[in-house]
């Protein structure tokens, strides 16, 4: 059985379409998701919308399962929160996170999704990249209990490492950032 489903590519910096595109039939062990979320990154996925990434980063920033290449045309994403319509019986039907573009529905070996707690709203799940990417700069930093931090931007990743470094025992946290709103 053909599936189909629409996918974002940025078609040349600063212009992107949506697509129709056909899905590979699934191999044992694939999942078939249908995409409930979908976040964006702000800060990473518009230097790639402006076709701003580095030549010397292009594989460093490659997603995981990205089609095309920097600068463009390619299709871009790594936050998504579907549900398993097909594949493995103890994955059918649960919300999962995969590290995916932004596409409504997408093909995966089910060992690239993460089941979602059931207590874990999907919307919110979506947000696990940024979470994860807070989790790695706190262990880069390695914080100790006392310390006085400045994080510098209060965009998601930024808010996430100061909500996650408020939980430190006798760690004294100041979010800053040059643009007001975000205060």
């Amino acid at each position: 059985m053909k599936r189909a489903a629409r996918a974002f590519w940025l078609r040349s910096p600063g212009h992107g379409e949506i697509r129709e595109v056909s899905l590979p039939e699934p191999s044992e062990g694939d999942v078939v998701v249908r995409t409930l979320y979908s976040g964006i990154s702000r800060g990473t996925e518009t230097l790639v919308f402006r076709g701003g990434v580095p030549v010397g980063q292009y594989t460093a920033m490659r997603a995981p399962f990205q089609e095309g290449d920097f600068p463009a045309p390619v299709k871009y994403g790594y936050l998504n929160v579907g549900v398993v319509e097909d594949g493995p019986r103890d994955l059918l039907g649960r919300t999962v996170f995969c590290l995916y573009p932004h596409q409504t529905r997408y093909v995966v070996p089910a060992g690239a999704v993460t089941p979602v707690p059931d207590a874990v709203p999907a919307g919110r799940a979506v947000l696990a990249g940024t979470v994860e990417t807070a989790v790695n700069a706190l262990w880069d930093a390695a914080p100790l209990i006392g310390d006085r931090i400045a994080v510098i931007g209060a965009g998601m990743v930024g808010a996430s490492v100061a909500a996650l470094l408020g939980r430190f025992p006798g760690v004294r946290v100041q979010l800053i950032d040059a643009r007001p709103e975000r205060g």
